[in-house]
């Protein structure tokens, strides 16, 4: 997909342009909503506004299905796995930067050196 002006998750396309970028029927995506597959924004009338993420995400979801071969049920279980994987990739970075921040500077290897005898 190209780059847009705006941000990859603003709600901007409404439901027959975003129907057409991905290559599907309009009947299409409200299926998709309806099953969870696809979550568009809501505006306070109740239209959907689809983002270019939602946008991709019905091209991913059109690919699997045609493609693959996988069922929606499988698909929406592979979206909720991707999904769960981001979240715990962003959890291990977090706990990654804070235990470098936590080991400080003093990371230098220490070189043991054994104590001398005393001679008597």
């Amino acid at each position: 997909m190209r780059e847009h002006p705006f941000p990859e998750d603003a709600p901007v396309f409404v439901i027959s342009v975003a129907a057409q970028l991905a290559g599907m029927h309009a009947q299409t995506l409200r299926q998709y909503d309806r099953l969870g597959l696809v979550n568009p924004s809501r505006t306070p009338g109740g239209g959907r506004r689809y983002s270019a993420r939602d946008v991709a995400m019905l091209r991913e979801v059109q690919r699997l299905s045609q493609e693959e071969g996988v069922n929606l049920a499988g698909i929406k279980r592979i979206i909720a796995l991707e999904q769960e994987v981001g979240l715990l990739q962003k959890q291990v970075d977090a706990l990654m930067t804070e235990l470098e921040q936590a080991r400080g500077p003093s990371t230098a290897l220490v070189v043991w050196k054994p104590a001398r005898r005393r001679q008597s």
